[in-house]
């Protein structure tokens, strides 16, 4: 894992989280090996469009959507909603 940059780490940890489950930016930028980085993860979701890469399952520390660059915060409600995560 040392020869990957953060961006790669980020998006490693965020393929693994399972349907119906969520993190919060910090948890992801801390599992990716810097938990000071959760405004870096929230960009990096933003530039994100993988399909692979769930990134609407990445929320805010207060509870809070988040943005999603596919449809929205409401659109990433409906996923997690649909997921049984929201």
């Amino acid at each position: 894992m040392k020869n990957q940059n953060f961006k790669e780490r980020v998006l490693k940890v965020v393929a693994r989280i399972k349907r119906g489950k969520v993190l919060t930016y910090k948890q992801v930028a801390t599992r990716a090996g810097n938990p000071r980085a959760a405004r870096v993860v929230g960009n990096i979701m933003k530039q994100n469009y993988d399909p692979k890469i769930p990134c609407h399952r990445v929320i805010r520390s207060d509870g809070a959507m988040g943005g999603y660059n596919r449809g929205g915060a409401t659109k990433k409600r409906a996923l997690l909603k649909k997921e049984g995560a929201a």
